[in-house]
């Protein structure tokens, strides 16, 4: 392996937590890296995209819509798709807020494998009715095909995440169809004997579905299956015996970040920063890497810092997080 990426999704604190939080962070490989990297690019996007910056970064995206990855992670789940336009479907909770209802993290609903079955198996005949085509890949990632909508405008969970719903919902020429469907759903799960199992456990019910990613059968770039892959398996330790560039995502801090939980952001960090960052400039430093290059961001930044071997040699660079809040 001659060059490594490392996508750290929320590693950006807050800028009002940025001094309390970086005072207490415990990350010296980061703050050796920072310290010596050089800034490729930072940029800034509205709040209101349809993915988040690293997500789009990964995808190689431009358009203002969720990356078109529902065929790629379908094949990493080994589902076959010959023909048609294919979304993600996920279950998902729907906080009741006054007047709207707001998405939560998927991650946080904490759903076996057979409870996901079980709702999809209730849920089926619905799509069936109405002639589209539903199939269960693994418990947090179902999909739908849907040749007519692909016009759709959706957004990943994890942009839409803490809003309101109704802002970040699908929308094109068939989204009443889509909500229709989506309330037909809701309807039947709303008295399901696992939700009220799920409830007297003190677990989150599963009252609603998310719908992202829509493309062609067979329709995915490097990029996109990257990101698929991503989405499809917890994190492995980068090879640095190939010689291939490298794309790994470290995806530890969302779920703390999403719920503002700084106490286990300030602690992941720490874990990555030990079992990922320190291997990482040490494999520089022995030659065994050419360039390590760390993709940071937040719900609308990101910053893409690199680091190459001769990068050591600023003897005089004091290592420092100040640049985590730059």
């Amino acid at each position: 392996m001659r060059a490594l990426n490392l996508v750290i999704p929320f590693s950006l604190p807050p800028a009002e937590h940025a001094r309390d939080l970086l005072a207490q962070l415990q990350a010296p490989a980061m703050a050796k890296l920072l310290s010596r990297a050089s800034l490729k690019s930072k940029t800034t996007a509205s709040g209101l995209d349809a993915c988040l910056p690293h997500e789009r970064w990964l995808a190689g995206h431009t358009s203002d819509n969720s990356p078109a990855i529902s065929t790629a992670l379908m094949a990493e789940l080994g589902l076959k798709n010959e023909s048609g336009y294919w979304f993600v479907v996920q279950p998902v909770h729907l906080h009741v807020a006054r007047d709207h209802l707001v998405l939560t993290d998927y991650r946080q609903l904490n759903l076996s494998e057979s409870e996901a079955k079980t709702l999809f198996d209730a849920a089926h005949p619905l799509f069936e009715e109405q002639n589209y085509r539903l199939l269960f890949g693994s418990k947090d990632y179902w999909f739908m095909q849907a040749d007519a909508w692909a016009d759709f405008r959706t957004c990943t969970p994890d942009a839409a995440c803490g809003h309101n719903i109704d802002v970040w919902s699908p929308s094109g020429g068939s989204a009443r169809e889509w909500r229709r469907l989506q309330n037909e759903v809701q309807m039947l799960w709303h008295q399901h004997p696992l939700n009220e199992a799920r409830e007297q456990n003190n677990h989150p019910r599963v009252n609603g579905l998310w719908l992202w990613g829509g493309s062609q059968a067979n329709e995915s770039s490097l990029a996109v299956r990257t990101l698929a892959s991503h989405l499809n398996t917890t994190h492995q330790m980068f090879d640095i015996s190939s010689n291939e560039p490298s794309t790994h995502i470290l995806d530890s801090l969302s779920s703390a970040a999403l719920a503002d939980d700084w106490s286990s952001w300030l602690h992941n960090m720490s874990i990555i920063d030990h079992d990922h960052l320190a291997p990482a400039l040490a494999a520089l430093d022995s030659g065994q890497l050419a360039v390590v290059n760390v993709i940071l961001s937040d719900s609308t930044r990101l910053v893409y810092w690199s680091i190459a071997r001769n990068s050591f040699r600023k003897f005089w660079a004091k290592p420092s997080l100040g640049r985590l809040a730059a």
